[in-house]
C-alpha cells in the first residue's frame, strides 16, 4: 500500500476507533449532561474520520468509498494508536485516554493546518475547531477528578498509570512517516513530544497526578499491530456492513 494512503489511513483510524469507543458511553454517561457531551464529541471524531476517509477516496486509483475504508477492512489493516482502543473501564479513565490523546492531536493538527497538501490542510483547519474544545473538556475533567475526592483522584492516578504506556507510540515514527518525511508530507511526531509534555505536565500538576517515570512503552498499533481490544471493537462495529453486504440505507 502507498505510502500516503497508509499515513491518511492512521490520521483517519485514530477518531474512527476513539468515536466508536466513546459512543459505547451513550446512554450510560454518569449524568445527562455529561452523557450528550461524550456522544457529541463521538460524532465529532466520527465526522473528523469520514472526511479522511472521503479524502482517500476521492485519490486516483483508488476505488473504494468511506464505507468500505470504515468498516471492511481487516484489523492489522488498521493503523490506529493502540492508546484509542483501550476500553472503557470507568468515567475517569475514559477522560484521562481522552486527554492524552486531545493533547497529541490538537499539538499534531496545528501542524497539519499549514500543510503543503491543501486538501488536508482544509481538513486539519475544521477539524481543529473541534479538537480545541475536545482538549478543553478533557483537561478541565483531568483538574476536577484528580484534585476532587479521595476516590476520583485515585481512579485519576490510576488510570494515567494504566494508559502511559501507550503514550510513546504517539511520537515514535511509522516506517510510512519516515518515508514522507522526506518531503514534508508527513509531520515529524517526534518534534511535538516536548510540547505534549508540557500541555500533560501543567495540568497533571494541577490536578496533583503523578506522571510514571521510566515506564515500557507499547507500539505496534501504527503498523497494524494491536492489542486484543481492536478485535472487539471491530466486531461490533462491523457486523451490520458483513452481515447485509452492500446494504443501503
Amino acid at each position: 500500500m502507498d505510502a500516503k494512503i497508509k499515513y491518511l489511513l492512521h490520521l483517519a483510524d485514530n477518531p474512527l476507533i476513539l468515536g466508536q469507543r466513546i459512543g459505547e458511553w451513550c446512554g450510560h454517561g454518569p449524568v445527562l449532561e455529561q452523557d450528550i457531551a461524550l456522544t457529541n464529541i463521538s460524532l465529532d471524531l466520527i465526522g473528523q474520520a469520514r472526511l479522511l476517509y472521503q479524502y482517500i477516496a476521492s485519490l486516483p486509483g483508488q476505488r473504494t468509498d468511506e464505507d468500505s475504508l470504515a468498516m471492511l477492512r481487516y484489523e492489522h489493516e488498521y493503523l490506529n494508536l493502540l492508546l484509542v482502543e483501550q476500553p472503557n473501564k470507568n468515567f475517569g479513565h475514559t477522560i484521562t485516554r481522552q486527554f492524552l490523546y486531545d493533547a497529541f492531536n490538537l499539538c499534531q493538527y496545528e501542524k497539519l493546518t499549514h500543510h503543503h497538501d491543501q486538501h488536508l490542510a482544509s481538513i486539519a483547519v475544521k477539524s481543529l475547531k473541534e479538537i480545541k474544545y475536545h482538549y478543553r473538556y478533557s483537561s478541565e475533567w483531568m483538574l476536577r477528578l484528580g484534585d476532587g475526592t479521595p476516590e476520583s483522584h485515585a481512579k485519576m492516578q490510576d488510570a494515567v498509570d494504566e494508559l502511559w504506556r501507550c503514550t510513546g507510540e504517539m511520537f515514535k515514527m511509522a516506517s510510512y512517516e519516515q518515508e514522507l518525511s522526506q518531503d514534508g508530507y508527513a509531520i515529524d511526531v517526534s518534534a511535538l513530544q516536548a510540547e505534549w509534555m508540557q500541555r500533560v505536565s501543567g495540568i497533571a500538576d494541577q490536578a496533583g497526578l503523578k506522571l510514571p517515570q521510566g515506564e515500557v512503552m507499547l507500539y505496534g498499533g501504527k503498523e497494524g499491530k494491536h492489542t486484543e481490544h481492536l478485535g472487539y471493537i471491530l466486531t461490533e462495529l462491523q457486523y451490520m456492513q458483513r452481515t447485509y453486504p452492500q446494504m443501503n440505507w
